[in-house]
C-alpha cells in the first residue's frame, strides 16, 4: 500500500513538474524589451513565415507602405523568404497575413502605442498613428527569432523556422521623451555609426537623440556662412594619452577631427524620421566654446590667441557676454542649425562655464552695469535669455543643462537635469518642463565594473542594475508637477570613448534598463525579470556585430 502511494506520488509530483516547465517555458518565449504595458501568451500554437506570407498595409497610406517594405526587407536579408507587401483595398484578410492598420481610434494607446495579436492565422498590428505600428513592428522582431538581425542573407527557409508564438500584447509609453545623447565633438564618429546608434536606439524604442555638435575639442556641424568653423574648429593638433589627471600629461601627436557636411545632416535626419526619432542638435554656449574661439578669437573677452583644445575638462575662455559680435556670430550659426534640423527644441547647453574672464572683462562688466545686472551669474542668465528669445522668434524651444537655473531661468526654457535631480525638481515646481539626466542613473561614460576590469572611462560606476531603477518623476513632487517630467535620457560624452566600438560597448546593454526606465510603468517593473530578460537579448547582439558588456 505504502508502494502504491508513492507511486502516486511521484506521478503527480512528475505532472506537476512538468506543467510548471511548460508554465515557464511560456513565459521565458516573452523576452521583449522594454517590457510591455499588458502580454498574455494565448496558446502554445505559432504564426508560421514563409514565401507564402504576406504583409498588408492600409489603404492609402504610404508611409505604412514603407514600413511594410522595410519588414519585408528584413526578411529578405536574413533569409530566403520574400514577403509580399500589398495595400488592402478591399478589407478581405487572407490568410497568412501581416496586418498593419492605424486609425483605430483607441485613446489608451495615444500616439505611441500599439496593439499587437498573432494567431496561428494571422499578425495583426494596430495603432492610431503610423508611429505606433513601427513601435509594434519592433516589438514583433523581438518575438521572431534572433536571426532576422542577420545581414548575412546566409539563413535559408530550411535552417530556420521562422515562427512567432501566439500573443494579445497592448504596449505605450510611460514617458513622451525618451532619448540618449552622442557627443561626436571629442571624438568625431562616422556618418555609418551615427545611422547605427539611431538603430539602436529604434531598436528599444527610444525616440530622441540629442547631438552634442560643437565643443572645446572640436566643432561638428558645417555653417555656411562660416567656412572657419570647418577647416580651424573643426580639428585639433593632438589629443591627450590616458586620463587627464595624469601627470604629466602626454599627447599622441595626430590631428583629429572632421565635420559633418549639411548634406550628411540632412541624410541623417531623414533616416533618423523614418525610425520616428526627433534629432535635438546641441549648440554649445556660453562655455565649452574654445574650438569656435580658435577661428574666431575676437568673440572672447581677452582676443586669444586661441587653439582648438587637445584636453579634456572645463577652460576658461569662452564667448564674451559683452560683445554684440558675439550675439551676431551665434544667432547666424543658430539660423543655419533651425533651417536643418525640424526639431521644436535647440539644445544650447549652459552648463560649466567659468566666470573669470567675465571678471576681468571690461565689455562685460558694461553689460552687467547697462543691463542693471547684480552679478555674473546674472550675466549667464541675460545671455540664455536672449538667446532663448531669438529661438522662439524662429518657432524653436530653448533647452539647456540645469546651470540654466542660476541667475534666473528663461521665461519658456526646459531643463535637462544632470547634477542630480534637484534642478529638475526645482524647475519642475516653477513650472518648467524638465527631462531628467542625472549623472548617478543616466551618464554611460561612467565605469560598468571595477576600473581595474574595464576600459578606461572618465570616472564614476553605472551599474546595469542603477541603470534599471531610474525614475525620471520624483516622488517629491505633486501629480501635477510631475507632468512636466517629459522623460529621460542618457548621456554618452566621449572623452575616453575613441571609436565606435568603444562606444558600443559603454552603451549596451545599459541602452536595454534605460529603454523599459523610460517606457514600462514603474508598477510592473522587476529587476529580477529584467536581468533574465537581457540576458536573451546578448544572442541577437551577436549577430548584429555589437560590442557589448556581459553582466
Amino acid at each position: 500500500m505504502k508502494n502504491k502511494k508513492k507511486s502516486i506520488f511521484l506521478i503527480l509530483f512528475f505532472f506537476l513538474l512538468v506543467t510548471l516547465i511548460l508554465i515557464i517555458d511560456k513565459k521565458s518565449e516573452i523576452k521583449i524589451i522594454p517590457k510591455p504595458v499588458q502580454c498574455e501568451r494565448t496558446g502554445d500554437e505559432y504564426f508560421k513565415i514563409d514565401n507564402y506570407t504576406k504583409i498588408l498595409f492600409e489603404k492609402g497610406n504610404m508611409e505604412l507602405n514603407r514600413i511594410a517594405k522595410d519588414l519585408s526587407g528584413l526578411f529578405e536579408k536574413s533569409s530566403n523568404i520574400n514577403l509580399e507587401v500589398l495595400e488592402n483595398s478591399d478589407n478581405k484578410i487572407p490568410a497568412n497575413s501581416i496586418i498593419l492598420k492605424t486609425s483605430i481610434n483607441d485613446m489608451q494607446l495615444g500616439d505611441e502605442g500599439y496593439s499587437l495579436e498573432v494567431t496561428k492565422r494571422e499578425v495583426k498590428i494596430s495603432a492610431n498613428q503610423n508611429a505606433g505600428i513601427f513601435y509594434g513592428i519592433q516589438t514583433l522582431k523581438q518575438l521572431l527569432p534572433v536571426q532576422i538581425e542577420s545581414r548575412s542573407n546566409s539563413n535559408s527557409k530550411g535552417q530556420i523556422e521562422w515562427k512567432i508564438p501566439t500573443v494579445k500584447i497592448r504596449d505605450f509609453p510611460e514617458y513622451k521623451w525618451r532619448g540618449m545623447m552622442l557627443d561626436t565633438c571629442r571624438h568625431y564618429m562616422p556618418v555609418t555609426f551615427i545611422k547605427k546608434f539611431i538603430d539602436y536606439l529604434a531598436m528599444y524604442k527610444l525616440n530622441r537623440f540629442h547631438w552634442h555638435l560643437t565643443e572645446d575639442q572640436g566643432w561638428r556641424i558645417e555653417i555656411k556662412r562660416y567656412p572657419e568653423l570647418s577647416e580651424i574648429s573643426a580639428w585639433r593638433k593632438e589629443t591627450v594619452i590616458g586620463h587627464r589627471r595624469d601627470a604629466p600629461n602626454r599627447y599622441d601627436g595626430k590631428r583629429h577631427g572632421g565635420i559633418y557636411t549639411q548634406d550628411q545632416i540632412r541624410e541623417i535626419i531623414k533616416y533618423a524620421e523614418e525610425r520616428y526619432i526627433t534629432i535635438i542638435p546641441e549648440i554649445e554656449m556660453p562655455g565649452h566654446s574654445g574650438a569656435a574661439l580658435a577661428a574666431f578669437p575676437e568673440i572672447s573677452c581677452t582676443g586669444g590667441p586661441f587653439e582648438v583644445k587637445t584636453i579634456w575638462g572645463v577652460h576658461k575662455d569662452v564667448y564674451c557676454a559683452g560683445k554684440e559680435e558675439t550675439f551676431e556670430f551665434l544667432e547666424n550659426v543658430l539660423s543655419e542649425v533651425i533651417e536643418l534640423f525640424p526639431s521644436e527644441y535647440i539644445h544650447i547647453g549652459g552648463d560649466e562655464c567659468p566666470k573669470e574672464r567675465w571678471k576681468e572683462c571690461p565689455d562685460c562688466q558694461k553689460r552687467i552695469k547697462d543691463e542693471g545686472l547684480k552679478d555674473e551669474n546674472e550675466l549667464q542668465s541675460y545671455f540664455v535669455k536672449r538667446i532663448e528669445k531669438y529661438l522662439n522668434s524662429k518657432g524653436k524651444k530653448l533647452i539647456g543643462w540645469d546651470e540654466i537655473l542660476e541667475g534666473g531661468l528663461a521665461p519658456d526654457a526646459t531643463v535637462m537635469s544632470w547634477r542630480g535631480t534637484e534642478g529638475g525638481i526645482a524647475a519642475a515646481k516653477a513650472g518648467h518642463d524638465v527631462i531628467m539626466s542625472p549623472t548617478s542613473y543616466c551618464y554611460f561614460d561612467y565605469y560598468q565594473g571595477p576600473p581595474e576590469n574595464e576600459p578606461l572611462a572618465i570616472g564614476g560606476m553605472l551599474t546595469l542594475k542603477k541603470v534599471y531603477s531610474f525614475e525620471p518623476a520624483p516622488e517629491e513632487l505633486s501629480e501635477k508637477e510631475k507632468k512636466h517630467i517629459l522623460g529621460g535620457q542618457a548621456n554618452l560624452w566621449t572623452e575616453y570613448i575613441p571609436d565606435p566600438k568603444q562606444a558600443e560597448y559603454m552603451i549596451f546593454p545599459r541602452i536595454a534598463a534605460l529603454s523599459e526606465a523610460v517606457w514600462t510603468p514603474k508598477e510592473i517593473k522587476k529587476w529580477s525579470d529584467f536581468s533574465r530578460r537581457v540576458k536573451s537579448h546578448y544572442k541577437r547582439y551577436d549577430i548584429m556585430g555589437i560590442n557589448y558588456r556581459k553582466n
